[in-house]
Formats: C-alpha cells, structure tokens, sequence
C-alpha cells in the first residue's frame, strides 16, 4: 500500500558504491524513515519512493566524496528536475525541488509508468548524499499541448515542458498534461487531458497553452472557439491562462529564413494558427508568449547547420521534435518571458 503524508530517506554515497536507508550526517536533512524505499546503483543512482499521487518537495545533499562531482537530477519520466550540479572534492552542495507524482506519470495517454516517485541522480559523477521528501501544496504551472510540449517517454526526444522544472525553486510545481498527437479539439474532448487538468487547478495556479501543430485541418472558427474555451474554463476554476504560440518547425528557404507556412505552422486550411492565437490573446485579455517568433529568431541566429543541434534532424531527420538541448532552450525562451511579464509567483525562479 502507497503511503501518503510525509516520506524521508537518507543516503550515504561513497565514489563508487551506494549504502541505502544510512543514518543521515548530523544538521544534515532530517530524521530517516526505514521501510521498502531504497536507492541503488551509482552512475546513475535510482531512488525509488512508494508513495500516493500528489506534489513532492524533494531536497537532496549532493556531493561529499573524495573527489569532485557533478550530478544532474530526473525525476519520473525523464523530467529534468536539476541542470548539472557540480560540486569539489570533499563539498557538499544543497538542492530542493518539487515534483508532480500522478498516474501515468508521463504522457496522460502513455504508458502508467511505475507507481510512487522515481528519481534518478546522473551526470558526468553523480554523488549523493543525503535526500529527503515531503508532500507540500505548492502553486502550480499546469501544461496543455502536444508532442513538442509533454514529457516524452524516451531518448532522443524531450519536450520544453519536460526541461521546465529545473529552472525553478521548490516554491513552484509543474504539472505537464501535454499529449502527443493531440490538437486543439482532441484536448479540449479526452478526459484525460483538459478536463483532468481542469480539475487539478487551484486558485491563481498557470495554465500554460500550446496547442497548433495538429490542427492541421482545423477552421478558424473551430480554432479560436476551441482556445477560447479553455480560456474561460480556466478563469472559471480561478486559473490564469496564458497562451502560447507553437515552436517553429526547422524548415529554412533558400536565403537562410524560415519565412514560410511549413516553419511557421500556417495549416492545411491556410489558417496562421500563430496569428490567431496572437488576436485571441489581445481580445481575451490573455497573457501571450510567442513562442513562434522565438524559436524562430533563435533558429535562425544558428543557421541551417547549427540548428540541427536543436531538432532531431541527425537522428531522426525530423524537423518538428526537439533534441534535450533544444527543448531545453526553448523552456528558458518561456521561462523569460514569464518572468519578463511578471507572472509568477514571488521566489519561484532558480
């Protein structure tokens, strides 16, 4: 049986082996909990947690072997909950974040994944040292949007929403309800993706929404009516909606500019889904980030050769999906401008 509440663990890393459930150093991070929770392994350490759906904060002492460190922090499906971490022979270096537990952990039509928490503490030397979880109530970022956005389940794809976290502090969770495949209308319609989400929002909490890429044959009208919707679903559970536009598709002309509808997500309809989710957010008074004009800039300050990095186009020749470095640029082009436009909450930004 799952426990809920609050779940401790201590753990003792020398440079080349892991003693689970040890007596945690004194002034270290708190009392151990025994029970059938335990971490394993080395590079990467893997904490297991049996635990009920809810927000976890975790807080982990990384560091303290004989020589240097640098750790990097998942969490669940391959949320990246901490950047690279690194630490001198003999530091310690002290961390804290939160992360959303839910079933299925990933995509909301993916696999279930395990039940409980799972971390993984990797890196180029991953040492840890102490950890400790608790269940907190923390304001949240709720994500609606596709394949580009959710948590995807596995190398060499990430979506931005999975490379959110780790540039927040534990003050702030987010809540990833992306779906590949998923357009405006199949979002708004699968239980399991808008109306779960819904009922997840608490007052002043972010929902966050980009959805465009597969409204291929979507109308205008349908489009709009579709956003608008979730607009004011939104405000109706005292969420704060923000729109925003789709990432560019890596689809260059000739003169090195992605000034066309294939990059710029103009559909088979010839609907600008971007500029309407630009007239929508004047009219409905909604916060806008326009992801498309960013991502667009970016791709091409890099060029036709460089923003490959950014895609998958040498693995998968794909020119849609992000690479963990491109997914994980583009989270910080949203974080920017959550931040520039003061939407989040006092103390929430690592």
């Amino acid at each position: 049986m799952r426990r809920a509440g609050t779940v401790l663990l201590a753990a003792c890393i020398a440079a080349t082996a892991l003693t689970a459930l040890a007596a945690t150093p004194a002034g270290a991070l708190g009392r151990t909990a025994a029970g059938p929770d335990r971490c394993t392994g080395t590079a990467p350490v893997v904490c297991h947690f049996d635990v009920a759906p809810g927000t976890y904060r975790v807080r982990v002492l990384l560091g303290g072997g004989a020589e240097a460190g640098s750790t990097e922090v998942t969490a669940e499906t391959r949320r990246t909950m901490l950047a690279e971490t690194p630490n001198a022979a003999g530091e310690t270096v002290r961390r804290s974040f939160t992360v959303d537990v839910r079933e299925p952990e990933g995509e909301p039509t993916g696999p279930a994944g395990s039940p409980g928490l799972d971390l993984a503490f990797g890196g180029r030397a991953p040492q840890l040292a102490a950890l400790r979880i608790e269940r907190v109530h923390t304001p949240q970022i709720l994500l609606a949007g596709d394949s580009t956005v959710c948590d995807q389940p596995g190398e060499p794809y990430s979506g931005w929403g999975q490379q959110l976290p780790q540039y927040l502090t534990d003050r702030l969770s987010v809540a990833n309800y992306a779906d590949s495949g998923e357009s405006s209308q199949t979002f708004r319609d699968d239980p399991a993706l808008f109306p779960a989400l819904r009922a997840r929002i608490h007052h002043g909490d972010l929902v966050l929404v980009q959805l465009a890429h597969n409204d291929k044959q979507t109308d205008r009208d349908t489009y709009r009516a579709n956003l608008t919707a979730m607009i004011e679903d939104v405000r109706a559970e005292g969420g704060r909606p923000v729109l925003v536009t789709p990432i560019v598709r890596r689809w260059f002309n000739t003169d090195g500019t992605l000034d066309n509808g294939t990059a710029l997500i103009v559909n088979g309809l010839g609907v600008d889904l971007p500029a309407e989710v630009r007239t929508l957010a004047a009219e409905q008074e909604t916060p806008l980030i326009d992801l498309t004009a960013l991502t667009k800039a970016r791709v091409e300050e890099l060029g036709p050769e460089a923003s490959k990095a950014l895609y998958l186009y040498d693995e998968k020749r794909d020119n849609t999906h992000t690479s963990t470095r491109g997914a994980t640029e583009y989270a910080a082009l949203v974080l920017g401008e959550l931040r520039a436009q003061m939407l989040l909450p006092p103390r929430t930004i690592r």
